[in-house]
């Protein structure tokens, strides 16, 4: 039976909760082991969708394997961190209004974040739209600075998903909706491989079509999770719908949401600039590629740690000693 998110946490009054001989501290263990679980695969495959478009790129050449590890750093530097970032305040917003009981705030709060990010994700994209022009400037290779500004351009369009997924991630995680998150994710991870070989190899469209690939998984798994918000009985308390409260209040937002951002970034800047400073080396293509491959396995971990870090203190301890 899974243990019940209202029911105290360790050091309430009674000292049994549950089935027969469940001390509290059992019971807190389930629950955060039931919270962190699906946390945790859900982060994990958020964050190899990326991953497996580099990979499939990989099979094209050894330029085109640069160009791609270049441009998915940059776009984390310039566009993924930030808006990530800036949907970070809503851990905070959404985790008051709901301990609060204030439950139709859960979704004001939502689409305030939508708004805020939508023409944040327009000033990302003409930077994105330059991005060969950028990389040129500060020395990178002239092959590798165009390729990837071709590859990103490709990936423009994931911009304008990628922050409304996150707002819905965070909007179902404050509420310890886990599940569906997970589940949504492994859908996307398992669809993302289909759609990159359709693209890439069915449809010849090479590193072009990984990258478009990134916006059509990122748009099934924001659709997966809508539709859930809609129509699941769990959230009917906290979606009652667009609301014109969400245009209100906007710099209260930003005072949150600019802090977050930056505490995101700089952790997040500190590992992707490795990878564009690769571009510098003596043979550009070849270390920009292993780079890249590097630190997409050493992501996968960052989230759990950022979570557990942020969530649970015992399980960032656990963690630690995991690895």
């Amino acid at each position: 039976m899974l243990p019940n998110m209202e029911e105290p946490l360790v050091g309430g009054k009674s000292e049994k909760t549950g089935g027969p001989g469940e001390s509290l501290l059992v019971i807190e263990v389930k629950k955060q082991l039931y919270l962190a679980g699906p946390l945790v695969v859900g982060s994990l495959l958020q964050n190899v969708v990326q991953m497996i478009s580099v990979m499939f790129v990989g099979h094209l050449g050894e330029l085109d394997l640069s160009s791609a590890s270049i441009a998915t750093s940059f776009a984390g530097v310039t566009g993924f961190s930030l808006l990530a970032g800036m949907s970070s305040s809503l851990d905070t917003l959404c985790g008051q209004a709901f301990g609060a009981k204030q439950y139709h705030l859960l979704g004001i709060y939502k689409q305030r974040a939508i708004l805020v990010l939508t023409p944040l994700s327009v000033v990302v994209a003409v930077i994105w739209a330059y991005t060969g022009q950028i990389l040129l400037f500060f020395g990178q290779d002239p092959e590798i600075a165009m390729g990837a500004g071709s590859y990103i351009r490709w990936m423009i369009p994931a911009l304008f998903v990628y922050g409304p997924l996150q707002c819905h991630v965070r909007f179902l995680q404050t509420q310890n909706i886990v599940l569906p998150v997970m589940l949504s994710s492994g859908v996307t991870a398992l669809n993302h491989i289909l759609v990159c070989w359709l693209l890439v190899y069915k449809l010849g469209l090479g590193n072009k079509g990984a990258a478009l690939a990134n916006t059509i998984s990122y748009l099934t798994n924001l659709l997966i999770l809508a539709l859930y918000i809609r129509l699941s009985p769990s959230c009917k308390r906290t979606w009652t719908g667009l609301s014109m409260e969400a245009f209100r209040d906007i710099l209260s937002f930003l005072r949150l949401a600019v802090p977050s951002a930056l505490m995101v970034c700089l952790e997040w800047w500190s590992f992707e600039l490795l990878v564009l400073f690769s571009g510098f080396l003596p043979n550009p293509k070849l270390e920009a590629s292993v780079l890249q491959f590097k630190y997409s396995f050493i992501s996968i971990q960052n989230p759990i740690w950022a979570w557990c870090s942020y969530k649970h203190p015992c399980i960032k301890r656990a963690w630690c000693w995991a690895t």
